[in-house]
Formats: structure tokens, sequence, C-alpha cells
């Protein structure tokens, strides 16, 4: 076909380049959609932690990490997406508690580390 042709207007591309072009959009908002649970999960594990274990295992106190992994979750829901900046921090933040905190918490509870 000619390049004028109303097929291929100009701005448009095949499919594959098409999905290709917002291939970012799709695997931030993945991203975004994965972490609304995983910061559930993050709040409601260091709810129903000792306020102990914490501070045995060094990290913040139990409160402090209710409030950020609480305040993360409600930022990824209320914030529609990755269209705002303030989703990264939140996903951060909740991710330390999944991969830092929470593996010493439950270790310090079981007893293994002390």
């Amino acid at each position: 076909m000619p390049r004028g042709s109303p097929r291929f207007a100009r701005g448009t591309y095949a499919e594959p380049v098409d999905l290709l072009r917002h291939l970012d959009s799709y695997v931030l908002m993945a991203i975004w959609l994965v972490g609304i649970p995983v910061g559930a999960y993050a709040f409601v594990h260091a709810m129903l932690q000792r306020a102990e274990a914490f501070t045995l295992a060094n990290k913040l106190t139990k409160p402090a990490w209710l409030g950020i992994t609480g305040v993360s979750t409600l930022v990824l829901i209320l914030f529609r997406g990755p269209s705002t900046f303030l989703w990264l921090p939140a996903i951060i933040a909740v991710l330390v508690y999944i991969v830092d905190v929470r593996p010493q918490v439950t270790e310090v509870q079981r007893g293994t580390r002390w």
C-alpha cells in the first residue's frame, strides 16, 4: 500500500509495535496493582506481631511500621496508579518491610536468632 493510505495513517503503528510503545505503562500498572495486596499483607503482618519483636530485631517500633505500611497502602489505593510520583515511595516502603523487617521479626519470635 502506498504511504498516504488511510490504513497506515500518520502516528499509528502495527499492533506489535503499538504494544511495545505502551509496555512501560503496562509494567508500571502491574507493579502498582500487585503492590496494593502486598501493602495490605505487610500492614496486617505488622499488626499481628508482638511489639518487642521489632525492638529485639533492631528495627523501628511496631507503631512506626504500622504507620509506614498503613500510609503506604492508603497511598497505593487512593492515588490511582503510576500517574503520580507518590506510588513509588509507597511501593519501596512496603518492599522494605517485606524483604528486611518481616523476616527478622519472624525469626526473633521463633527464637532461632537468640
